[in-house]
Formats: structure tokens, C-alpha cells, sequence
């Protein structure tokens, strides 16, 4: 008998109706990991220039910074299981639609098209931690928001997996198109799982038959939420600049091709799964104040060393470096994700959570839409990637230390007893 890893116990009394929500997702993170990694080849293969593919890509998350906001007023105090419907329905479906766009060539059904799929998201990534601390037992919060985590991870092992092997079999006819195709259509599967669920929600803020606006809605405290959001703001701006761009980075710096990078990100999500689903017994171990600024700090260094590898590519050992720090940088930057989340959400009290979390979305979309820009135009300078990845890193090593400040008062909030649990 197969004796499973005791880290896995903190998962197993999650209630069913967290978990169908978050299977549902992990087909939405599926058809994103897949996108993320091949959408920018397919534009390429399509004869679009580095500086169109990042002017694009910032549509997408232009999408999520429209919508993230008044979604967020929409659904406090409401029931949230109808939102999972919708995006479990349209990211696969406005994803079909780009990869139409792409094939007819027409401008204005591209942007369209990429507005409507990222708005499609908020659906699914603004209600979901807020659903899991209305839902799930105090003692399971950090679990359910670790796996939720993990979706991303899980999905983009599965379509790393997935794709390495279709190129393997025949690349001509499992292109970068028809790849897109296929998991847009497994992306539809989160459907199923939603439909086969009995949702029971609590209510944080119950409303009365008929009324629009919950009764017992405290006033937004505005001054606490940006406090919290600030690390948030900068670590989103530096990831802007990079992770829409990495598999560019790899196929032009070191000539690595989609099912090459595909195998590796796969890997890389094997690792982000692992470090995420620990998330629970390493914060009971050495509390948010040390892990959080611990695994951030290391994934800059890697994210350093990742970048600089640009200026010694002409020799082979430089992809086998970029390949390894590629590989460290991504569990050590993830698994802080389910931690500081709790870390804002749970700083913030139960009033504010559904609106921190809309703009938790809406500040990640609007610096990378604002980041997408700002790359178009440096790759239009020629700027190498290595410099641009660089900045990255300054910004997220002042994030990190934000991100401890914030933790420090948090930390001192909690003994005081003023944290809402």
C-alpha cells in the first residue's frame, strides 16, 4: 500500500463544495498555463512581432482591471456559486474566440476577444478566496487557500505534460493552434464538476428577501486595505515585466522550442504544487514572519541569476543555468502567494475581504497592463531581456521588505487581538 505524505492530511477534511469549486478552477488555470506559455508562439508563428505579442497580452489584463473593481462591490455579502459558473463557461469559450481572432487576422476581434477572456477570469479569481474563508472550517482556511494555489500549478503540470507529448507525436498537426483548441475544449470539464455540487454558503453579510445591498454592510476602511495592498502593487509590477515573457525569453535567448519549454514549465509546476501544498505545515512551523520573506528573498536571487545568464548565452551551459534557476524561482516565489493572501485578507477583517480581493485582481491586472506596455516599448528600443528582468528583481526585493513591514503589524494586530478570524 502506497503510504501517502502526511502533508496530504491537511487536505482530506476540506468540505465538498470548496473542493468541486476548486477542481473547477484548476480547468480555468489549465487553459490559462496553456495560453500563458503558447499564445505568445502561436502570435509569433502567426508573423507578429515581439513588441505586438506584449501590446497584446496587456489586453487580456486589461480585461480583469475593467471588471475586478465592480465585481468586488457586486458580490459582498452575496452568494458566490453562480460566479464559478460563468467563468467556467466563458475563459474556455472567449478563449476559442482569440485563437479565431489569430487565424482570421482581424485587429479589432483580437483585442475584443482577449478584453472579454481576462474579464472572464474575475469571475472565478476574485470570489474563490473569499468563498473558501466564508466556507471552510477555521482550522482548514490555510489549506483550502494553499490549493486553490495550486491549480494554477496542477493545471500547468497537466498542460506541460499534455503538449510535450502531442509535439512528440506529431508537431505539424498538433500545433500551437490546434493545441490551444484542445485545451480550450478539456477547459469546459470545470462545468461538470459545478453542476454536480450542492452549494450551502454562508453569508458574511446576510441580506433580507428582495434588498440589493446587504443589511449589516460595515464602511469600507479604505486606509487599511491600501496598507495591505501596497507589497502587493509592487511585486505585481515587477511580475509584469516578466512572467507573460518568459517563454519569449527562452526561445529567443536560448533557442528553446514549445515542447522543450513546455516540459520544463511542467516541471516548474510539479515544484510550485509541491512548495504550495506545504504551505500548511510550514506556516505552523515558523509563522508567516519567516517564511514569507525567506522564500521571496531567495526566488530574487534565482530570478538574478536567471536573467544574467543572457550575457554568457553563447555557451551551452548557459540554457542548463537559466533552466535551474528557472526551476527554483517558481516555488519559492508561489508558495508565499496562499500566505500572504491569508496574511491581507485575514488583516483587513471579514468587511473588506471581498473588495481587497477584487483589488488584490485588479492591481495584478492593471501593473501588468500597465507592465505589458512598458515592455512593448522596450523590446521596440531593443532593450535585451536581461535588463528588463533585472528591474523585476529591484522591484520585488522592495516588495519583500513591504511585505515584512506589513507582517511585523499584522503579527503585533493579532497578539492584540484585533485580527478577525
Amino acid at each position: 500500500m502506497i503510504k501517502l505524505p502526511k502533508f496530504i492530511n491537511d487536505y482530506r477534511k476540506l468540505e465538498p463544495q470548496i473542493l468541486s469549486v476548486i477542481i473547477a478552477e484548476f480547468f480555468i488555470q489549465m487553459v490559462n498555463a496553456t495560453f500563458m506559455n503558447i499564445l505568445p508562439l502561436y502570435m509569433t508563428r502567426e508573423g507578429y512581432s515581439d513588441q505586438q505579442i506584449a501590446l497584446f497580452i496587456m489586453f487580456r489584463f486589461l480585461g480583469v482591471f475593467i471588471l475586478a473593481i465592480p465585481l468586488g462591490q457586486l458580490i459582498k455579502g452575496r452568494r458566490l456559486a453562480n460566479y464559478f459558473y460563468l467563468s467556467s463557461i466563458f475563459v474556455p469559450l472567449f478563449g476559442l474566440l482569440i485563437i479565431l481572432a489569430f487565424a482570421l487576422k482581424i485587429p479589432w476581434l483580437i483585442y475584443t476577444s482577449l478584453l472579454l477572456w481576462g474579464a472572464s477570469f474575475t469571475f472565478m479569481q476574485i470570489p474563490i478566496s473569499p468563498f473558501i474563508l466564508r466556507n471552510a472550517a477555521k482550522e482548514n482556511q490555510t489549506a483550502g487557500i494553499a490549493l486553490s494555489y495550486s491549480t494554477w500549478s496542477f493545471g500547468g503540470i497537466l498542460s506541460g505534460v499534455l503538449i510535450f507529448i502531442l509535439d512528440a507525436i506529431n508537431p505539424t498537426l498538433f500545433n500551437e493552434r490546434n493545441v490551444l483548441i484542445i485545451f480550450c475544449l478539456l477547459g469546459f470539464s470545470g462545468v461538470f464538476f459545478l453542476m454536480h455540487t450542492k452549494f450551502n454558503e454562508n453569508l458574511a453579510e446576510p441580506l433580507h428577501q428582495g434588498e440589493i445591498k446587504p443589511i449589516t454592510a460595515k464602511p469600507t476602511n479604505w486606509f487599511i486595505i491600501t496598507k495591505a495592498l501596497i507589497p502587493t502593487l509592487i511585486i505585481a509590477t515587477g511580475a509584469g515585466l516578466t512572467i507573460p515573457f518568459i517563454s519569449l525569453f527562452f526561445e529567443k535567448v536560448h533557442h528553446l522550442d514549445k515542447g522543450g519549454f513546455s516540459i520544463i514549465s511542467s516541471i516548474a509546476a510539479v515544484l510550485v504544487a509541491w512548495a504550495a501544498m506545504l504551505v500548511p505545515r510550514i506556516k505552523q512551523e515558523v509563522g508567516y514572519k519567516i517564511a514569507i520573506p525567506t522564500t521571496q528573498s531567495l526566488a530574487v536571487v534565482s530570478l538574478i541569476a536567471l536573467a544574467t545568464t543572457q550575457l554568457y548565452n553563447q555557451y551551452n551551459i548557459a540554457l542548463y543555468i537559466a533552466i535551474i534557476c528557472y526551476l527554483l524561482r517558481q516555488p519559492l516565489m508561489n508558495m508565499a502567494g496562499p500566505m500572504t493572501t491569508e496574511v491581507v485578507l485575514k488583516y483587513v477583517g471579514r468587511s473588506n475581504q471581498e473588495i481587497t480581493s477584487a483589488l488584490t485582481s485588479a492591481i495584478w491586472s492593471g501593473s501588468w497592463v500597465l507592465s505589458g506596455y512598458l515592455v512593448s516599448l522596450m523590446l521596440g528600443i531593443h532593450l535585451p531581456f536581461v535588463s528588463i528582468f533585472l528591474i523585476t528583481s529591484a522591484l520585488y526585493a522592495f516588495g519583500v521588505f513591504m511585505y515584512y513591514l506589513l507582517i511585523v503589524d499584522y503579527t503585533k494586530k493579532e497578539k492584540e487581538g484585533s485580527i478577525e478570524i
